[in-house]
């Protein structure tokens, strides 16, 4: 089996997604398969939540009556007793649909080869393609024979591509490699766009005295603006997303209703899984149904719902009122979302009977639930609201993907509901999400749990602001709650490597639904057009949400005029990065973390110094994700002494940083930054070369996190086509330099040499003290690491195909340790084998 290789998604009749690019990617040697596996690995594996079962009393969706509960909040808590199952190791991201969603964008972990793919819009599966020179006539790079459609009638002026005409086996955009500019301008919205090319005016604007009329959710003029109004025939972007969405549609038409499969108990990660996988489903459903008129969707979404409100007899779904598992309340708020879709999507389609059913669904098995947590009335599940005594606010994806969830149901429904609890929601949701979920972006736009955690916290928010902002006009100032929030759009775009995110931290369960077309909705609210340029071209654009969020009156090249680098420098997340260019996925790219190590609600790693680093294509040193959401203590707490940190995941000695006496870093860390660039901005072509002595760092001194003085920085030399390493170090004890790489590694004293996908690195020790020299490791606990428990023993992932480069220092004393990392970029590449031997604290644009 190939490095990062997991099983296709076994339950999907069809194969999906799963079968279509994880063996892709594992045939390229590469990031791994789509879907479940039983593995308990995978290399840098990205993890999450597995899958098994249970629920509560049931509650016939289909009665319309509200006295068929004794109440309407009623509730039932019943017992059930989830089977025994071994949890399953879940690979991020991966939808069971027929879907462009996410792979690229929120990899996990260092990847094996990168090929170039040719991926034909019309089909799911990914051919590797491997040539030598550009294909004549297109402008293609090297390796790239055709283009997507939604590029393929945009030229420039001399016929230059200027959309992403391909892409890569990470699925991130290829750009043409031309250097002309004509065809190219600034991001923009193009004032002057026909009515053909541009969203009409809305005929009736909403109030929040006037709520408009179902489907509040996507109003009927932007259905009809999309259909008969020829947006989506004459937009490339809305045809192919159209195209796609209505394929998915269709591949998963036959399925059987998505099943109860618990995980971990009803406690444990619930039944998120089937809430996420039901809700893209109905999504996708009711959107073909508005889009073709064909009653097979519409159907097709009533039997989906009918089974998750525990209607279809056929299918067992959970057990009386709890069955959307309010102790794991995610799951809660998915279903909310789910049914929120399908109910008011099709609403015009419902009879009076099915609106009643669905509405009823909503309030007993969900809303009634939400009001007791946003109120503390059931302290057993209300910490995500921050309404428990003594919580702190919940500035993460909980937050969010909660609220989000019983808004969009809450306003749905509204003005159909006898009882006043969905208007009772509304008025609570709106102002927890705005002292919680909208502070989940630090001042600098850095998002407060993890980079991947980002994904679910601003798709609920932005789902939230939407319901809102559709049905009343008003977000009721959500989104300038908190200036970062504008930012948080751009630390999505700068977290992303040339090959993946910066994934430091937990990366979290099945993405499904949650895409980061969040940025489509943003770029619209900021007038920031560069945030849905940029997202347009990325393929978990193909999900029903960008036919509405998308301007399609946007115009330009989201890089223009965007710095390159960028320290993001609240202390709570801080970080910097670096690259050589927005546009050409075969450069070098670099990011190191400098912040506190608490305050992530519980989802980072202890990493002060942490770095990754891409180059031609490969990421050469990587992050090794989620431990097992399930192990023992896993999310216990972030104090020195949790169990979380004896998981090597999560220790500092599983990440790519120093370590000292074998020991983990200290949590209560205050890392310092500092940073400097030349503050080069790429400009609208996509080919961009920069000057020799043009450069980007990054230094910190990271004292804190150990008790000796160490300072870590990482700089651009040799025109950003080197990158150099260095630490110094003052009276420390023994320590040992660690970075995680799924390179083979040849050692030959104080030079490695490392080959992954058919590329070269050698990383060179070139200042260091007396007798530095590479080793490696394996990527495992050291027999002098604190002991598990029992029960967790086999909890801590092996990481198989990782290999762990060091660089042990036993005598200890004042010294610095300078790596050097040169890729091999072939003929007319001089390399600088020397390098100035400057502190850290005389650091500069011009030192070296």
């Amino acid at each position: 089996m190939s490095r990062y290789q997991q099983a296709p998604y076994s339950d999907s009749p069809s194969g999906g997604y799963g079968n279509s690019y994880g063996n892709s990617y594992a045939n390229n040697g590469g990031g791994g398969g789509g879907g479940y596996s039983d593995e308990p690995h995978g290399g840098y594996g990205d993890g999450g939540y597995g899958r098994s079962g249970a629920g509560a009393e049931t509650y016939p969706m289909s009665s319309g009556n509200p006295n068929a509960s004794s109440s309407p909040y009623g509730s039932g808590p019943g017992a059930y007793q989830p089977k025994k199952k071994r949890n399953k190791w879940l690979w991020i991201g991966i939808p069971i649909l027929l879907i462009a969603i996410i792979l690229g964008a929120v990899l996990g972990g260092v990847l094996g080869s990168r090929s170039k793919n040719n991926n034909d819009p019309s089909t799911s599966s990914s051919n590797s393609n491997r040539t030598s020179g550009a294909v004549a006539n297109t402008g293609l790079p090297s390796g790239v024979s055709s283009i997507n459609s939604a590029a393929a009638t945009n030229t420039g002026a001399n016929g230059e591509v200027y959309l992403a005409v391909a892409t890569d086996s990470y699925l991130l955009p290829v750009y043409a490699t031309g250097t002309a500019t004509a065809g190219y301008s600034a991001p923009t919205v193009v004032s002057d766009a026909s009515k053909s090319d541009s969203w009409p005016e809305d005929p009736s604007p909403p109030s929040n005295s006037s709520i408009r009329p179902n489907p509040r959710l996507a109003p009927a003029y932007k259905w009809a603006a999309l259909t008969t109004g020829g947006l989506i025939a004459n937009n490339p972007y809305l045809k192919y997303w159209n195209q796609t969405i209505v394929n998915n549609a269709s591949s998963t038409l036959n399925d059987d209703p998505t099943p109860y499969d618990i995980d971990g108990g009803l406690g444990g990660s619930g039944v998120l899984d089937p809430a996420r996988e039901i809700k893209q489903k109905v999504k996708n459903w009711a959107y073909a149904y508005k889009v073709t008129n064909e009653t097979k969707y519409a159907d097709r979404v009533w039997r989906e719902l009918q089974a998750a409100a525990g209607n279809d007899s056929s299918v067992p779904f959970g057990d009386g009122n709890e069955r959307w598992n309010p102790q794991h309340f995610l799951d809660v708020g998915e279903f909310c979302a789910a049914f929120a879709i399908g109910y008011d999507w099709l609403y015009d389609f419902w009879t009076d009977d099915q609106k009643d059913a669905l509405m009823w669904s909503i309030l007993n098995l969900g809303l009634t639930y939400g009001y007791n947590g946003l109120t503390g009335a059931n302290s057993s599940y209300s910490w995500w609201a921050g309404t428990n005594v003594g919580s702190s606010e919940v500035n993460g994806n909980w937050n969010c993907v909660i609220n989000g969830g019983l808004t969009q149901a809450a306003v749905a429904i509204v003005d159909r509901d006898p009882t006043g609890l969905a208007q009772r929601i509304i008025d609570l949701t709106t102002p927890d999400a705005y002292n919680n979920c909208f502070q989940g972006a630090n001042a600098d736009g850095t998002w407060a749990e993890t980079a991947n955690y980002w994904y679910f916290g601003t798709t609920g928010a932005a789902e939230m602001v939407n319901a809102l902002q559709s049905a009343y006009g008003d977000d009721r100032g959500l989104s300038a709650s908190n200036p970062g929030w504008n930012l948080t759009s751009l630390y999505h775009i700068y977290v992303q490597g040339m090959t993946s995110l910066f994934n430091y931290g937990d990366h979290g369960p099945n993405k499904f639904s949650t895409t980061a077309n969040s940025l489509l909705l943003w770029g619209s609210i900021f007038k920031q057009p560069r945030y849905a340029l940029y997202q347009r071209d990325h393929y978990d654009a193909s999900e029903p949400w960008s036919m509405f969020w998308y301007d399609p009156a946007t115009d330009g090249t989201w890089w223009d005029g965007l710095p390159l680098d960028r320290h993001f420098d609240d202390v709570d997340g801080q970080w910097a990065t670096g690259r050589s260019s927005w546009s050409e996925n075969n450069g070098v790219y670099w990011a190191m973390k400098a912040s506190k190590l608490t305050g992530h609600q519980t989802h980072g790693d202890l990493d002060v110094g942490d770095f990754v680093l891409d180059a031609m294509g490969q990421r050469w040193a990587g992050e090794l994700g989620s431990g097992q959401y399930l192990s023992d203590g896993y999310f216990s707490s972030e104090a020195q002494d949790s169990q979380r940190w004896l998981y090597y995941r999560k220790r500092t000695e599983g990440q790519n940083t120093i370590l000292i006496n074998g020991e983990n870093q200290n949590v209560g860390a205050s890392p310092t930054g500092n940073f400097g660039s030349s503050g080069t901005a790429q400009g609208p072509a996509p080919s961009f070369n920069v000057d020799t002595g043009d450069t980007a760092y990054f230094w910190t001194d990271m004292s804190s996190a150990y008790n000796s003085t160490v300072k870590r920085g990482i700089r651009f030399l040799n025109g950003r086509k080197q990158v150099l390493l260095q630490d110094d170090v003052t009276s420390a004890p023994s320590l040992e330099w660690r970075m995680h790489t799924n390179a083979t590694v040849t050692l030959n004293q104080a030079t490695a040499t490392l080959a992954l996908g058919g590329q070269t690195l050698v990383a060179s020790i070139v200042q260091g003290p007396a007798g530095a020299a590479f080793a490696t490791a394996q990527p495992t606990r050291a027999s002098t690491d604190p002991a598990l428990p029992t029960a967790a023993l086999d909890q801590d992932q092996s990481n198989d195909g990782v290999t762990v480069l060091t660089i042990p220092v036993t005598e200890g004393g004042t010294f610095s340790l300078q790596v050097l990392f040169t890729p091999q970029w072939g003929s007319g590449f001089t390399a600088v084998d020397s390098v100035n031997n400057v502190a850290l604290d005389s650091w500069s644009l011009t030192s070296h």
